[in-house]
């Protein structure tokens, strides 16, 4: 009967808010799990570089090559690749 008193039992701080709250959170954590490994940022800085580069040379996006690489736990690194006309 113990488990069944579980089930029947309210518990004092579970509020509609906090379960569902603690729902989104592991949707979220889900979706991030599904996700590839490219951040959300990484198109938007690999524009953001070119608009820079085409300040002072001409190049165009096919030129510029940005990648980011998870090393372990701590340490990401970021390559940017760029392929300068010859002048």
């Amino acid at each position: 009967m113990a488990l069944l008193d579980y089930f029947r039992s309210s518990k004092p701080n579970v509020t509609s808010a906090n379960l569902a709250k603690d729902r989104l959170q592991i949707i979220v954590a889900h979706e991030r799990s599904l996700r590839d490994s490219t951040p959300d940022y990484l198109p938007q800085l690999k524009l953001d570089i070119l608009e820079v580069i085409k300040k002072y040379v001409a190049v165009t996006s096919d030129q510029v090559n940005v990648q980011l690489d998870q090393r372990d736990n701590n340490l990401s690194v970021l390559e940017l690749n760029v392929t300068l006309p010859d002048k």
